[in-house]
């Protein structure tokens, strides 16, 4: 099953009581949980999960050392791998998290290709014209369903990469996808609870010592450029630490803006899912975790049970 929502909702803590009662264990959906050091600024909250009982084991967390890139086929991948051993093991996956991309790669069957360097080929399509491009991916993708893509030239071209590298017979991770059929939750707030929720967060966690984390982030080999890379938090203290803003106050409010809108993207792409097809069981919009863990406990016995 997979507990979906937007930053800030409290998705961990009914994954954590949903997978206690049913002896279940938690997949990360989150795509800076899966790297070491990101402890503070990607909310990894490890604590929650032994809180209140027994400890409930996790997976695709702290599994990746920067500067390395974690991508979607990654994911996949190690979701596939993940999700077999949990059910082998008789236990229920319960994946939880706001990733919109990690979560519709297993939903809607991505397949998705693990692609080499091919410096030639790649320098041969930057230095071909958007239409020609499109054009060639039209035909060779006559079904395209999303048009817009053909307005921009990366991503034709990564499109044609990967065409071009399934033609020699490499690795899709299709070849390892699992059964899966899953129960969707989703859980979001009010907004003007959503945008309190956000905010208490973002100081608590600069109390913390989240601008700290950056700073020893950084002072161990990784690039400012990279940690902004990251988004977000890592990029915003990353570029106070820099001087890009005259004060750490400066720096926090911004950044509220800035997660109040990722937060409203995350969102976007759920409802984008739904106009897919995906069926999400949403619960009820109030601020009490306690009723919301109720309902999805209720969801799931009509369901699964």
């Amino acid at each position: 099953m997979i507990i979906l929502g937007p930053t800030a909702v409290g998705k961990t803590a009914i994954g954590v009581a949903v997978a206690r009662q049913f002896n279940g264990e938690i997949i990360s959906a989150d795509s800076r949980q899966n790297y070491r050091m990101l402890n503070i600024g990607s909310g990894k909250d490890l604590q929650e999960y032994s809180q209140g009982g027994q400890a409930v084991p996790y997976h695709l967390i702290d599994i990746v050392d920067l500067p390395s890139e974690y991508t979607v086929y990654n994911y996949q991948h190690d979701f596939y791998k993940a999700f077999k051993d949990i059910c082998e093991r008789g236990k229920l996956p319960v994946v939880v998290g706001g990733t919109g991309m990690y979560i519709d790669s297993i939903v809607r069957n991505y397949e998705l290709v693990n692609l080499p360097e091919n410096e030639k080929l790649h320098k041969e399509l930057e230095e071909t014209p958007l239409e020609i491009l499109a054009a060639r991916l039209l035909e060779l993708q006559p079904e395209l369903h999303t048009k817009c893509d053909l307005l921009e030239k990366d991503r034709v071209i990564k499109a044609l990469e990967i065409i071009e590298a399934k033609k020699r017979g490499l690795d899709t991770t299709a070849s390892e996808r699992p059964e899966i059929v899953p129960l969707i939750i989703g859980t979001t707030l009010e907004r003007p609870v959503l945008w309190q929720n956000i905010k208490r967060r973002l100081d608590e966690r600069i109390e913390e010592g989240m601008i700290e984390e950056v700073r020893q982030i950084h002072e161990s080999g990784i690039s400012w450029e990279r940690l902004e890379k990251l988004g977000l938090e890592y990029r915003f203290c990353s570029q106070l630490l820099q001087g890009k803003f005259a004060t750490e106050q400066e720096m926090s409010d911004k950044l509220f803006i800035a997660i109040r809108q990722f937060a409203k993207r995350q969102e976007t792409w759920f409802r984008m899912m739904e106009k897919k097809g995906v069926k999400i069981n949403w619960l009820p919009c109030v601020p009490e975790k306690s009723a919301r863990i109720e309902a999805a406990v209720q969801i799931i016995k009509e369901n699964l049970l």
